[in-house]
């Protein structure tokens, strides 16, 4: 699973989770961003045995991953933003941040666009907005 936070700077915080999984003791999360290093970023185990991974990458950019374990098994994150063939005969997972600069982040963790802010009323002005008639709309 993957969760997006945009950063100052047109950076994008991405946490990378994996479910726990039989006999696997050791994982790592491999990639464009690490030259496909096999134990260039390896991923921590919580308590309830999910891995998780936390870096900090550039938005407006696309990258290939892969998580790769202790038994020289390579895996794909089944909600990854996309899937590409690779040159291997199987599938990159794609994470896709080419969007992420123009989104801001909610205090919920979701995304969504930025509103401009309210302009308040200046003095003398009319805080009332005018409202055009309703027609009846053709069906």
């Amino acid at each position: 699973m993957l969760q997006k936070k945009v950063l100052p700077g047109r950076k994008v915080e991405v946490t990378f989770r994996m479910p726990p999984m039989d006999d696997v003791v050791e994982l790592y999360l491999c990639g464009d961003f690490s030259d496909w290093q096999a134990n260039a970023v390896p991923l921590s185990q919580e308590t309830d045995g999910t891995w998780v991974a936390r870096l900090v990458l550039d938005a407006g950019k696309s990258y290939r991953f892969r998580y790769y374990d202790n038994q020289g098994s390579w895996l794909n994150d089944r909600e990854a933003d996309g899937f590409v063939a690779n040159d291997f005969g199987s599938e990159d997972c794609v994470l896709d941040l080419t969007r992420m600069h123009e989104k801001a982040v909610h205090p919920s963790g979701n995304t969504a666009p930025k509103k401009p802010p309210a302009r308040k009323a200046r003095r003398g002005e009319s805080k009332t907005v005018a409202v055009a008639p309703r027609t009846k709309a053709k069906r």
